[in-house]
């Protein structure tokens, strides 16, 4: 692996993940190989060679940094969790906190879980770059190639989304956003690049899911871990909903969503596991199967209830007391959740060994394979989120409470079948949507982003959240930990870059 020291900057990888072909079997076996022994004009000659590429960052999203690193840190799945870990509706019954739970790593600038997502991201932007930026001379079919390009710009679109929400000030409508960014990366120089405004960054992602709309029109997946427009268009709409550009938000969220029904109540309670993504909600999702698996550093590794893993046994999470109160008992929702802690309502077929600790309120929402095979398929975007998306806007545009009512209707008539149409309007319907959106959402990486843009405080108190574990229990809407340092190594390779203040 290349010295991130010779690079000059330690924000950009240029780590070339391609398939290999495992001669005795039609499986595809994907290994990291450094750009110094697979050239760029290798991956990049054929249109087959570069849909190797492709595939090498659809596993990235799945997988260990290269070289191993800490299994807590594994994918974007581990950027999920540790971002549901942050907010208030995630509670740790044990001390196996890996301390953003409680933020001590937060103000860390060495620590593994503030590198984590920057080199995640970086290293998918950075693979994604060598795509967007070749494969117009590759030798192939020009559909082939829009359809690669349409998925690495969405891939660049999306990571440097994420970025922006996690280490620079949030966005806000109707100011010039000049507050410090993220460096934005659009080529293939390991380049000491500076810290781009947050309104710039903005601009980028949205042009990047513009024209990867345009390229992956009729574009035919052969599964669900590779991007489609309804996947481009769903995060356009996510990126409309931190920017508040209602219209867009609701179109993208509506045609994101075309052709993928909600699943049913039966189908809800047995839980999210390994065939998760193969239902009709799943919109975009990652399907690991046993050769590619990371035992102990899968998603269902820390947030099953049934893995026997050693943070599981002694730590199982639970939802926030509070807002399982909300849900109503009709709700398949609430039978997702222990609240009694005895493990006596698990889906069928499930158990757990006597030595797993109980705790009221526990989550049963992931389910493993087993004790010993910790895969669940890991959902990026699901259709549910769509119409969430698509009722909160409708609720802040003004004028469209009807509309929201019914969609958020269509949405929780699915989950609960005594549920009525609302007839809140204003603030009250919007809180009623985003009450909906904790509870559905709980668990998949959502609420410290949705904190961050709707500029609410973090508020554990009053409920099953213990101060010894904890430790934070409050934190101000405009206090200096909603922005995640800058990594040290970037700092110490990028004399351009600035470090947040604290």
């Amino acid at each position: 692996m290349q010295n991130f020291k010779k690079m000059k900057t330690y924000n950009y990888q240029l780590i070339i993940l391609i398939s290999l072909l495992i001669t005795s079997c039609s499986e595809e076996f994907l290994e990291t190989i450094p750009t110094h022994s697979v050239s760029t004009p290798t991956i990049l000659a054929t249109t087959d060679k570069a849909i190797f590429a492709l595939n090498g960052i659809h596993r990235i999203l799945y997988t260990r940094p290269v070289g191993g690193g800490n299994q807590s840190i594994s994918g974007v799945g581990a950027h999920y969790r540790i971002l549901d870990e942050m907010g208030e509706d995630h509670v740790f019954n044990g001390f196996e906190t890996f301390g953003m739970y409680n933020y001590t790593e937060n103000d860390n600038a060495s620590s593994i879980y503030t590198k984590h997502p920057w080199q995640l991201y970086y290293k998918i932007i950075a693979n994604s770059n060598i795509l967007i930026n070749g494969i117009d001379q590759a030798k192939g079919l020009q559909h082939k190639k829009n359809w690669i390009k349409g998925q690495a710009l969405t891939y660049r679109a999306w990571s440097h989304f994420r970025l922006i929400q996690q280490y620079a000030k949030r966005y806000q409508t109707g100011i010039n956003n000049s507050q410090l960014g993220i460096p934005l990366k659009l080529n293939t120089a390991a380049e000491e690049t500076p810290r781009s405004s947050v309104e710039d960054v903005y601009a980028q992602i949205n042009k990047d899911l513009d024209n990867a709309l345009l390229l992956l029109e009729n574009y035919n997946r052969q599964n669900k871990s590779h991007i489609n427009d309804n996947v481009t268009k769903g995060i356009k709409a996510r990126v409309a909903l931190v920017q508040e550009n209602w219209d867009i938000a609701i179109t993208m969220a509506q045609q994101a969503r075309s052709g993928h029904t909600l699943i049913n109540s039966d189908t809800y309670k047995l839980g999210f596991r390994t065939n998760a993504a193969e239902t009709s909600e799943a919109i975009w999702a990652s399907l690991i199967n046993t050769e590619q698996t990371d035992k102990w550093g899968n998603f269902g590794g820390y947030m099953s209830r049934n893995f026997s893993s050693r943070n599981i046994r002694n730590n199982p999470r639970s939802i926030n007391s509070l807002l399982y109160n909300q849900i109503p008992d009709t709700d398949v929702r609430k039978t997702l959740f222990d609240k009694t802690g005895t493990a006596q309502n698990l889906p069928p077929g499930i158990t757990i060994a006597s030595n797993f600790k109980k705790f009221p309120y526990t989550s049963q929402k992931f389910i493993a394979v087993s004790s010993s095979d910790s895969r669940v398929d890991l959902i990026h975007l699901r259709a549910a989120e769509m119409y969430l998306i698509e009722a909160e806007a409708l609720s802040k545009k003004g004028n469209s409470d009807t509309a929201a009512q019914q969609i958020l209707y269509d949405l929780i008539s699915t989950r609960d079948p005594a549920y009525t149409k609302s007839t809140l309007s204003g603030t009250a319907l919007t809180n009623h949507i985003l009450t909906h959106r904790r509870i559905e959402l709980w668990g998949e990486g959502f609420r410290f982003f949705d904190l961050k843009r709707l500029n609410s405080p973090l508020n554990r108190t009053g409920s099953n959240h213990k101060s010894s574990i904890a430790v934070v229990m409050n934190i101000p809407a405009d206090d200096l930990r909603w922005q995640t340092v800058i990594p040290e190594d970037e700092i110490n390779s990028n004399s351009n870059i600035t470090q947040n203040p604290r």
